[in-house]
């Protein structure tokens, strides 16, 4: 198992058309995936199920924790972490 500590940059964090962006890449890997908002110390969650991860309630500026663990975790965690630092679809703020 591997994962990553990022901070979301995007304006809108994991809400709606983002977090749907998020579960499509994650949704590609044979691996499993959670997030933990680490900020609101919300609980693991399935980093394939859109509704559960609307749950974790990440906002701009928070720290999210990003686990994979399976045969394809390395490629996962990388294009998530590509995905994020592009803005997940949206502009990138500072």
């Amino acid at each position: 198992m591997q994962s990553r500590e990022l901070i979301l940059r995007n304006p809108s964090g994991l809400h709606a058309r983002p977090a749907a962006l998020f579960v499509e890449v994650a949704s590609r890997f044979g691996a499993r995936i959670t997030v933990e908002n680490l900020d609101r110390g919300s609980r693991t969650v399935d980093a394939k199920s859109i509704l559960l991860l609307l749950t974790a309630g990440v906002q701009r500026g928070h720290r999210i924790r990003i686990a994979a663990d399976g045969p394809d975790e390395v490629e996962a965690l990388r294009a998530l972490e590509e995905l994020i630092e592009a803005g997940l679809g949206e502009p990138a703020e500072g």
